[in-house]
């Protein structure tokens, strides 16, 4: 359905003033889930005295640490080009895919590490959950994928 016949399903304080359709607020807390260990480093350089242990908590491999920051490129991405999405509607576009194939690789790459015989704790498993659910909600949410239709002027 083209982004100009949406004007009937959404009232018109959904729509920013460019007159494109607000992703829901849910959007952005799974792009800020996405991005998490980036926020995580910006947590531990801001605690210096416990930067060591809160990395350690959610990373005890370092390795995994860094590899973790590679999903959280096309959240943070994602809060960049929403900005001006405008500018580049093809790109807009697509870019849910983006987000949708992140958060798959986030999934595969959890599921090796609990293969490889990584413990299943109580945080692993909430993080799990939540990118279960943020896949899924990415995937199928109607208001969501109305909001990355390039807007017709």
């Amino acid at each position: 359905m083209p982004a100009d016949r949406l004007s009937h399903m959404y009232p018109p304080s959904d729509y920013d003033v460019h007159g494109n359709l607000k992703a829901p607020f849910l959007f952005w807390c799974i792009l800020l889930f996405q991005a998490r260990t980036w926020f995580l480093l910006v947590l531990a350089g801001a605690s210096r005295q416990q930067g060591e242990a809160i990395l350690g908590l959610f990373y005890p491999d370092r390795d995994n640490f860094w590899l973790g920051l590679l999903p959280g490129i096309p959240a943070a991405a994602a809060f960049v080009i929403s900005g001006r999405r405008q500018l580049w509607p093809r790109l807009w576009a697509a870019w849910r895919w983006v987000l949708i194939g992140a958060q798959v690789a986030v999934l595969v790459w959890q599921l090796i590490i609990l293969w490889q015989g990584e413990s299943l704790s109580g945080i692993t498993l909430a993080i799990l959950t939540g990118d279960v659910f943020a896949l899924w909600w990415l995937a199928t949410d109607r208001r969501l994928r109305d909001a990355f239709l390039p807007h017709s002027e």
